[in-house]
């Protein structure tokens, strides 16, 4: 049998490096659409031609406007999903985000949203992570990392906000399996991440424990932090942290459903029990 082609956009960020790096461990060729190799949500999509399945992580942060997150990111997403249908691709999987609910406050849980029914209408599997972890670790769980390895002092915005966790090998598992499988994808968003809610001192206090440090707290207002952010993109400062990603991760779903993931089979771990990992 010849070997299967896994397409996956965002393959150099944290979440699709890791994708990628699960299906070349079990024996999938992994097709990388990257910037690098001339891949630009929103621009031309690559030819799809004998790709099996492609796992659709990228996500281009750099529009502020919803006009322009809209046009990038949803219609983007739209567009790649109608050219895989046409290329004969047989299993989508479209990354979201547990920010995404019906009533979200950011523009990027909006946008997920709407670019997740576009998913649905192709047949796609629709995943909402948790705050994926592990080994390594990128994304927003590497920057705790090294909040936590950086100094004893560590700034603690919305320290109240509780978010779920999701390991990354239990979310590439989960999407391999389905990749592998032959039946139909569930038709509603599926909730990737352990039930257990944990706060942003937690887990810092976690790592802290885990790397052998003692830390201290400087409690910091989101809104404080928030305006100083919209200041610094109103004069067209790119940060590597905007505005909206801080509201996104302050008013998270305060009810998410973890029934569809449990009628998928889909397991994750706890995080206590992991963390040293």
């Amino acid at each position: 049998m010849s070997t299967k082609i896994c397409a996956i956009t965002g393959a150099g960020g944290w979440v699709g490096g890791c994708v990628a790096r699960h299906f070349r461990g079990h024996g999938w060729e992994v097709r990388g659409l990257t910037r690098d190799a001339g891949f630009t949500l929103g621009g031309a999509v690559p030819s799809l031609a004998g790709v099996h399945t492609l796992v659709h992580c990228a996500w281009d942060f750099a529009p502020l406007r919803w006009e322009e997150i809209e046009a990038v990111n949803v219609e983007g997403s739209r567009r790649l999903l109608v050219a895989a249908r046409e290329a004969g691709v047989e299993r989508l999987v479209f990354i979201s985000t547990m920010s995404a609910f019906i009533g979200c406050c950011s523009l990027y849980g909006r946008a997920k949203l709407a670019a997740e029914a576009a998913a649905h209408a192709h047949g796609a599997l629709v995943l909402r992570p948790g705050l994926v972890y592990g080994a390594g670790a990128g994304g927003m769980f590497g920057r705790l990392q090294t909040q936590v390895r950086s100094g004893r002092l560590v700034p603690l915005v919305g320290g109240g906000s509780r978010l779920c966790l999701v390991h990354e090998e239990d979310l590439c598992a989960f999407i391999r399996h389905f990749a592998e499988d032959d039946g139909p994808a569930p038709r509603e968003a599926i909730t990737a991440a352990h039930p257990q809610a944990w706060t942003f001192r937690a887990i810092l206090e976690a790592l802290a424990v885990c790397e052998g440090r003692k830390i201290a707290f400087v409690p910091l207002p989101w809104r404080l932090v928030w305006l100083a952010l919209k200041m610094a993109e109103a004069v067209g400062l790119r940060l590597a942290f905007r505005s909206d990603s801080l509201v996104s991760l302050v008013n998270q779903n305060p009810e998410p459903d973890f029934s569809a993931a449990a009628r998928c089979g889909l397991e994750c771990r706890p995080f206590a029990a992991s963390a040293r990992g």
